[in-house]
């Protein structure tokens, strides 16, 4: 998994985003395509989680994947991304959402076809009436389009913190920038860094900061114009339930 560079003037770097690359070179330079690549292996699990919703199979869903993403590299589904192409995101669902379609009638279209093999997309599981108490599943491509962003940004900034000799202090305070660590621990936390807990608690907001910084920059590298960056993010913290 390739990240972002984060960048430390971020509103320098939006000329340079994998969206915006992708958007002006669409499939016919070999940098289009390597940044179409790049966004299309971080961003997989998204279409993974919609198609489980949707097919009720997990086997359904990856193998489904595997064939949307192969298309889609190849350069077949790109040039028809000009209304949704400002936001990767609803590129990528706007495109799974046809391909899902197509394949839907090309298996009708074999049911009907004569002296054919009957070829079907369903599965015992395919029509089963949905759990009115999970989420739709468009709500859930976002779900898990937030929660890869937000591990991608975690992982940036875990990159950042080794290369600056904080690498320890970061994998100790994890927990607290992800919040599955209570307020409580913070005192023994502050204890085995060697630190009085107000130097601490201030070490630690400064990486919460930073962490905001660097999904910031991978939500950026998803979209073309920098203005939607605060409305992408307002949408992920929804979509995270936050």
């Amino acid at each position: 998994m390739t990240l972002a560079p984060a960048a430390e003037h971020p509103a320098a770097s939006f000329h340079t985003t994998r969206w915006t690359r992708v958007s002006m070179a669409k499939a016919d330079s070999e940098d289009g395509r390597r940044a179409l690549g790049d966004l299309c292996d971080a961003y997989y699990e998204p279409v993974v989680a919609y198609l489980r919703m949707v097919l009720r199979d997990a086997d359904a869903a990856r193998e489904t994947s595997h064939a949307f993403f192969a298309e889609m590299l190849g350069g077949g589904t790109i040039h028809s991304a000009e209304r949704g192409r400002g936001r990767f995101r609803s590129y990528l669902l706007g495109s799974v959402k046809h391909f899902l379609a197509n394949q839907r009638d090309a298996a009708r279209r074999l049911k009907r076809g004569g002296g054919l093999v009957c070829v079907t997309l369903d599965h015992p599981e395919a029509h089963a009436v949905p759990d009115v108490r999970v989420s739709s599943p468009d709500a859930e491509f976002d779900r898990q389009w937030a929660v890869t962003v937000l591990e991608r940004g975690m992982q940036a900034l875990r990159t950042e913190c080794h290369a600056e000799g904080s690498g320890d202090f970061f994998e100790s305070v994890r927990p607290l920038l992800t919040g599955d660590s209570n307020y409580g621990d913070q005192g023994a936390l502050a204890a085995v860094c060697g630190m009085k807990v107000e130097a601490f608690r201030v070490a630690v907001h400064r990486l919460k900061k930073r962490l905001r910084q660097c999904v910031k920059d991978e939500v950026a590298g998803t979209l073309e114009d920098p203005a939607s960056v605060q409305d992408e993010m307002q949408t992920l913290f929804a979509a995270l339930g936050g």
